[in-house]
Parts: structure tokens; sequence; C-alpha cells
């Protein structure tokens, strides 16, 4: 059927859902649990590799609380087994007003379990030279 998604994009979906439903409902330390051992994180240009140091650096952003809304997702199978997915949305932390996100996963099936090998964040705000 037409309307019927792909595998890849039902698991990019799903991964979707539950890395944002972690990360804004609870203890952030088990999004570590998504990612494989080596993954590398790059957030806001600055790197991070392994499931520790990923966690740590999203432990300890400095929000109290915060609510993704996704806007739109991409999701794509790679020529090497591999699901790319593109996440655009809002996020709202604490008081400030919300803010335009980017961020981009690649998952890799691990033992028949599919983990995060990279994540690249940015916030949508660019200083653009006048």
């Amino acid at each position: 059927m037409a309307g019927d998604k792909e595998i890849w994009q039902k698991i990019g979906e799903g991964f979707v859902q539950e890395y944002y439903n972690q990360f804004d409902n609870t203890n952030r330390m088990a999004l570590a649990n998504l990612y494989s051992p080596s993954a590398c994180l790059t957030w806001e240009g600055s790197p991070f590799q392994g499931r520790e140091a990923i966690a740590n650096k999203l432990v300890n952003l400095p929000f109290k609380q915060i609510k993704h809304i996704i806007t739109e997702q991409d999701s794509q199978p790679t020529i090497d087994s591999c699901i790319l997915i593109m996440v655009f949305g809002q996020l709202k932390a604490d008081d400030d007003p919300p803010m335009a996100f980017h961020q981009v996963f690649m998952l890799k099936s691990q033992n028949g379990v599919w983990v995060c090998t990279n994540d690249v964040f940015r916030l949508g705000v660019h200083n653009i030279p006048v």
C-alpha cells in the first residue's frame, strides 16, 4: 500500500520518540543506553565520544526542565545498513523562550538492537556576520 511506511522509517520514528521522551521526562543518564559504547556526539560544535562522556554532557546541561516539540523528521537507509535520521523542532528549557533545534542521528543494529552511533545537535540560532 502507498501509505505503508518502510521499516527504517518506523525504526527512526520509534527511536526519536523514545529519545526525546527519555530526554524530557526521565533521568537523562538513562539516555546512555540508546548509544553504542563508542558513539560520537557533537553538541554545538563540541565533540564527545563514548556512552559515559555523552551521558555526562547531557546530564550536565544547564537547565532543570525541557520539552522538545518535533515538527519534522526524516529517515533514510544507508548503503551500510544504518539509518540516518534528521530531526527539526523547537525546545523549551526552563523559562527561556522556545528555540529551534536540528539534530541528526545515525543508528546501527548491534546484537539485534538499534543504537545511536553518531549524533549531531545544533540550536537554530546563528550569528550571521553583517
